[in-house]
C-alpha cells in the first residue's frame, strides 16, 4: 500500500475465469532499467505515473530528493545512442511552491501528442494552507519558456472544504480545465473531487465516507472527451466498506453543476476490494482496473465493469493466488493493440519485489494470465507502485515504461522499459 513518506449497484460476482500460465523456459519478455535515481539532486522515491510524448520523452515526478529534498519533476530523453538523458525540470522546496509531488504530471490534449511546453500536477505538502503541518498541498503548472521551466501555483489547499494533501496528479479536460481528488479534507473529512481552471477553483463533490465512498490516495481520474464525464475509484467506503467505482457527470445546460453516481460498491473477498488504480476502457466501453486486496485469495485482483441498461455488472477476471504471481497491485492497467491487458503488482514475485503480468482474452469470455516478469531488487528495479505507459511511437505500442520506488543501481528507485 502507498505510504506517506513523512446509485444503483448490481452485484455480479463470478468465479475467476482465468488460467494461470508461467511462461516456460525463463521470461519471454524483457525489462531493462533505463535510469537509476541516485537519491540526491536527481530525485528519490519516484512514486509516479509516467507521460510520454511523440518525441519519445518521458515525464514524471519524484516525491523526495532534488536540490531541496522535497521532490522533482523530471524528463528522460532518448540520447540517440540507445541511452537516456535525465533532466530535472523543477525542484520543489516544500514552501509556497509545494512539495512531495506524487503520481506524476499531465499535459493537455493535444499538446501531449507533440511538443510539450506545459505540465500540470499536484503536490501533497507545502503551499499556504496552515491547517496542515508543513502545508496542505498545491495544484501547480510548469511552463517551458525558452528551455527554462517555471512554476505557477494554481491553488493552495486550505485543509477545509476544498480538501487537503492531494496524493494523485490531475487530469486535463476540455477548455483548460483540470480535475483531481484529495484523500482528506472536505466537509466530512473523507476527501474531495475538484476542478481548476486558471485561478478558478471549484469543489465538485465531497465524499461522505458512506455509500459514495472515502477517497483515499487513489490514482488519477479518467476524463472522457466526448462529454464532460469523470470516472474514478475510492479506496474505502461504499455499501460494503471496500471502496467504490463512481462517475461524475456535468449537467447539460447547467454550468458548473455535476451529478455523482456510484457505479459499483466492492465487497472484498471473494469480490474485488480496496481499489487504488486508475481505470481504463476498451473499445466496447468496458472498464478495467486492479484492486489492492480482495479477490479469491485476498491478495488483489483484476476486475471488469460492464455497463448494461440496468447498471454496471462486475466480474473478477483474475485473483492473485500465491504471491509468486504477484500481489497487491496499485497501478493502472494498459490495453495493448491485441486487447491484452498488462499491469504491475507492488509486491510478490520470486523476490517479493513486484511483477509485470499479462491478461489475454481467450475469445470465449475467459482470460489467461501470464507471469511476464519478476522484479529482483537492486540493481534491478523493485516495488512498482504505479502502472505503465506506452511509448507514443506509432499506433501499436511495442514498448512500455514504468517506475519503481526502490531498486535500480542505487536502490533509490528506477525507470524501466518493458518489451512484451
Amino acid at each position: 500500500m502507498r505510504h506517506n513518506v513523512f446509485s444503483r449497484v448490481f452485484r455480479h460476482i463470478l468465479a475467476p475465469t482465468v488460467v494461470f500460465l508461467l511462461l516456460g523456459g525463463g521470461w519471454a519478455q524483457t525489462v531493462n532499467v533505463i535510469y537509476s535515481f541516485a537519491g540526491g539532486v536527481d530525485g528519490d522515491y519516484p512514486d509516479t505515473d509516467l507521460v510520454a510524448d511523440l518525441s519519445g520523452n518521458i515525464y514524471g515526478t519524484t516525491v523526495l530528493g532534488g536540490t531541496y529534498g522535497s521532490g522533482t519533476v523530471f524528463m528522460l530523453s532518448p540520447d540517440g545512442n540507445g541511452g537516456w538523458t535525465h533532466t530535472v525540470l523543477y525542484n520543489f522546496t516544500s514552501g509556497a511552491d509545494g512539495g512531495q509531488p506524487y503520481q506524476g504530471v499531465t499535459c493537455a490534449y493535444p499538446e501531449c501528442e507533440f511538443s510539450v511546453t506545459t505540465l500540470y500536477g499536484a503536490a501533497a505538502s507545502g503551499g499556504s494552507g496552515s491547517a496542515c503541518e508543513g502545508g496542505c498541498g498545491v495544484v501547480y503548472q510548469l511552463s517551458n519558456n525558452g528551455g527554462v521551466w517555471t512554476e505557477t501555483v494554481l491553488h493552495n489547499f486550505t485543509g477545509g472544504k476544498d480538501g487537503s494533501r492531494p496524493r494523485n496528479s490531475v487530469v486535463a479536460g476540455l477548455a483548460n480545465n483540470l480535475y483531481g481528488m484529495t484523500p482528506t479534507g472536505g466537509t466530512y473529512g473523507f476527501g474531495t473531487i475538484y476542478q481548476v481552471r486558471g485561478s478558478d477553483f471549484r469543489v465538485l463533490h465531497e465524499f461522505t465516507g458512506g455509500a459514495d465512498g472515502a477517497s483515499g490516495p487513489t490514482d488519477r481520474l479518467f476524463y472522457t472527451y466526448d462529454k464532460a464525464h469523470l470516472l474514478g475509484v475510492t479506496t474505502a467506503g461504499g455499501a460494503y466498506g471496500a471502496g467504490t467505482a463512481f462517475e461524475l457527470n456535468s449537467v447539460s445546460g447547467a454550468k458548473g453543476q455535476w451529478t455523482f453516481n456510484t457505479l459499483y460498491s466492492f465487497a472484498g473477498t471473494p469480490d474485488a476490494g480496496f481499489p487504488y488504480s486508475a481505470i481504463i476502457f476498451d473499445q466496447n466501453k468496458n472498464i478495467y482496473a486492479t484492486t489492492y486486496s480482495g479477490g479469491a485469495n485476498n491478495l488483489g485482483s483484476v476486475y471488469q465493469l460492464h455497463g448494461t441498461e440496468l447498471g454496471y455488472l462486475e466480474r473478477v477476471l483474475y485473483s492473485f493466488n500465491s504471491g509468486i504471481d504477484g500481489k497487491s497491485p496499485l497501478g493502472n492497467l494498459v490495453l495493448a493493440f491485441d486487447q491484452a491487458l498488462y499491469g504491475t503488482t507492488s509486491a510478490g514475485g520470486t523476490a517479493n519485489a513486484g511483477t509485470v503480468f499479462k491478461l489475454t482474452p481467450n475469445g470465449d469470455g475467459t482470460w489467461s494470465e501470464s507471469f511476464a516478469y519478476s522484479f529482483q531488487g537492486a540493481p534491478d528495479a523493485s516495488l512498482p507502485y504505479n502502472g505503465m505507459v506506452g511509448a507514443k511511437l506509432g499506433i501499436v505500442n511495442t514498448t512500455y515504461y514504468g517506475a519503481t520506488i526502490s531498486g535500480g543501481a542505487n536502490n533509490h528507485g528506477a525507470i524501466y522499459e518493458f518489451v512484451p
